[in-house]
Order: structure tokens, then C-alpha cells, then sequence
């Protein structure tokens, strides 16, 4: 560690003199890179190792404290067009983010859509800790709500009917015949409306195409709620004691 340290260094090193070199009268020399590895064939420095472990220790406390309880193994291996996991994913987006956002626009989200994909982990039986939302959603993904069209809905709902996939869906009814054509679709109760606009919550990176999702781009409004999705999930957790969660009749196919 000691010796990467020191080689970092005498690189910074190196590039500063050079970077302090160039300019009139005198000329660029070559830059080389070396690959270093970090690797078993370094040894550990004792004095670093013990330096971090009460910041180690500490962070593992607090990523491994119980802070829910979940009754049963939840993962997205269930077959049909909704699992158990993501409808909690997509409910915990719906409950955690619609306050915020009422309380922000005076509007209410009303429905959410996540990727099958964003599921990253499922949720053993037992306590659930911290550690375990970060399994679910390793990335730095916000809550973002999209305004669309009623016009854009329907691209949203070709794009469900060709996916074929169970993405994970809150406050929306969708239902399928065999051949994965969508036969009913409502929110509210109500069908889609190409004349009213809906509001969507979702992550970041599927607003800006992620899994093709194109239909989230250039929407008539985008509210960014400063809102992690992770954080949305850790916070659920500690306030449930709990967590019920099971496929359900929201996302059908015949």
C-alpha cells in the first residue's frame, strides 16, 4: 500500500514538473504510463490497516443493523407479469416519493414504472438491514417524475407489449391477452386518455433511454425530487416492521 502510495505520488509528481515545464520557449515532453496492480503480491501496511478499522467496523455496523423484518424470500424469479419484489420496489417509489412531490407541485404521481432489470438482488426471509437495500439498487439512480401525454402513455404501453417483461408497476391496472397484447389498461380506475397528461415516476436513467425506455424522453414537464431510489427503499424499511409483499393482479397476462 506504502509503495502504490509513493509511486502515486512520484507520478503526480512527474506530470506537475512537466505541466510546470510547458509554455513559450519550451517544448512538451512524452508522458509514459506504468500499470500498477494492486494485488496479493502487496502486502497490507499495518499502520493504514489499523488507522481505517474503527471507520470499517463502524460502517459495517450500520450496513448490517436489522431494520425490517421480511416473512418470506422475495425475488423476481416469479413467473407471470408481476413479482412479489417489484411490486414492493414500485410501491416503496409510490409511497415514498408522492408526498414529496405533492408537497413540492400541489400534483400527485399516478402511476410509477421501474425495469425488471433494476431489481438487483432478492430479499432473503429474516432481517432485512441496509446492506440489503444497497443489494437491491447499487446505483446512484434518482426518483424522477416524468409528465406525459396520454399519447406518450400508450408508446409506454407498446413498449410493455413488445418488452413482454415484468416491469415493476404501481397505480396502474394492465392486462394482457396470450399473445402479450394489452386488453385493459386504467389508472384510477379510469382507462388512458390521450388528452390528459399523467404524471410517472421513475428512475433517472430511464427518463434519459435507459433499457430503451425512449418514450420517458423529452416529456411535457421532468420533476427531480432529489430523491435516491435507494435511499427511498433504506427509509421504508425503517419505518416497517413488516414487509408484505406479493404478486398481485396489477400486471396480468391470460
Amino acid at each position: 500500500m506504502k509503495r502504490n502510495i509513493l509511486l502515486f505520488f512520484s507520478a503526480i509528481s512527474i506530470l506537475t514538473f512537466s505541466a510546470c515545464k510547458s509554455g513559450p520557449g519550451n517544448s512538451k515532453t512524452q508522458i509514459e504510463a506504468k500499470e500498477i496492480p494492486i494485488d496479493s503480491t502487496i502486502s497490507a501496511d499495518k499502520e493504514i490497516e489499523d488507522y481505517i478499522a474503527p471507520y470499517k467496523e463502524h460502517l459495517n455496523e450500520t450496513l448490517d443493523t436489522p431494520i425490517a423484518y421480511n416473512p418470506t424470500v422475495l425475488s423476481k424469479g416469479e413467473k407471470g407479469m408481476n413479482t412479489g419484489i417489484g411490486n414492493l420496489m414500485a410501491d416503496i417509489v409510490m409511497e415514498q416519493s408522492n408526498p414529496v412531490f405533492e408537497n413540492r407541485t400541489g400534483n400527485s404521481i399516478d402511476f410509477v414504472l421501474l425495469n425488471y432489470g433494476g431489481i438487483r438482488a432478492e430479499l432473503n426471509k429474516g432481517d432485512i438491514t441496509t446492506r440489503d437495500a444497497y443489494n437491491m439498487m447499487p446505483f446512484e439512480n434518482q426518483i424522477v417524475i416524468a409528465e406525459l401525454s396520454g399519447k406518450k402513455v400508450k408508446d409506454l404501453l407498446s413498449y410493455l407489449e413488445k418488452g413482454k417483461s415484468a416491469h415493476p408497476v404501481s397505480g396502474i391496472k394492465i392486462n394482457m391477452d396470450k399473445d402479450y397484447h394489452i386488453t385493459e389498461a386504467s389508472v384510477n380506475g379510469q382507462k388512458i386518455n390521450e388528452s390528459q397528461n399523467y404524471f410517472i415516476a421513475t428512475s433517472d436513467y430511464l427518463q434519459q433511454g435507459g433499457d430503451s425506455m425512449n418514450f420517458f424522453k423529452d416529456p411535457v414537464n421532468l420533476y427531480n425530487i432529489d430523491y435516491k431510489l435507494r435511499n427511498a427503499i433504506i427509509d421504508y424499511f425503517e419505518k416497517t416492521d413488516t414487509i408484505t409483499a406479493t404478486q398481485d393482479d396489477r400486471f396480468i397476462k391470460e
